[in-house]
């Protein structure tokens, strides 16, 4: 049985990938650096900032990165207003914190950018613990952020149920020992099922801790 749940952020917690695309659409039209739509879909893997500039930048040295990562966040904070929550995510938060599940963030996403979210969405409250991708060396695929959130809640892996809606997040929580449901609409339900995922749900209405019980009943 299940002790805790560990939440990817983005897609997952909020709906901010229109955001986050568009962000880094004008960053990289800003450094004169022209993507197309389908090579865009990089940034939504559930990649480190880090990687996805090295993925379109190249190589770059310590103080760029961070140059360019911040340039990227005031293009993200021009239009964080418009981030939401995903559907029955709040009702799901307020069911799980009831129940007495420990939770937690494991995100590929800046503290700076997940901090700001969560608390101009109040959710900050619901999270024992936030984990994000400036705390760890290696990103998703790579398990390191999630066993890194299992370490800091104190509850062994195979004891948690991540949410995760990329396959590279997918994977790391199946590399790291954890359960995974997937949060895709039907059209990506298969690359996370490929991907390790468990089950997977278009958002949070259909869930409670009762239906997480029938679902993973050992």
């Amino acid at each position: 049985m299940f002790r805790g749940i560990v939440f990817d952020f983005d897609g997952v917690i909020v709906d901010s990938h229109p955001v986050h695309t568009r962000a880094w659409k004008k960053f990289l039209d800003s450094v004169g650096r022209t993507v197309s739509e389908e090579q865009l879909q990089f940034v939504l893997d559930g990649r480190k900032r880090d990687d996805i500039l090295r993925h379109f930048m190249g190589e770059l040295e310590a103080d760029q990165i961070v140059e360019y990562g911040q340039q990227k966040e005031h293009f993200f904070l021009e239009e964080a207003a418009l981030v939401r929550t995903i559907d029955g995510l709040l009702s799901f938060l307020e069911n799980l914190e009831y129940e007495q599940l420990a939770l937690a963030v494991a995100s590929s996403g800046s503290r700076s950018r997940v901090a700001f979210l969560l608390e101009r969405l109040d959710l900050k409250k619901f999270f024992q613990v936030v984990v994000t991708g400036d705390e760890v060396e290696q990103g998703k695929p790579h398990p390191a952020v999630f066993l890194r959130a299992a370490q800091q809640l104190g509850i062994d892996p195979p004891e948690l149920i991540a949410f995760e809606d990329a396959a590279s997040g997918v994977r790391a929580a199946r590399l790291a020992g954890m359960m995974c449901v997937g949060i895709a609409q039907p059209g990506r339900t298969a690359s996370l099922i490929d991907a390790g995922a468990n089950y997977v749900v278009p958002d949070f209405r259909p869930l409670s801790y009762p239906k997480l019980q029938e679902m993973f009943a050992q």
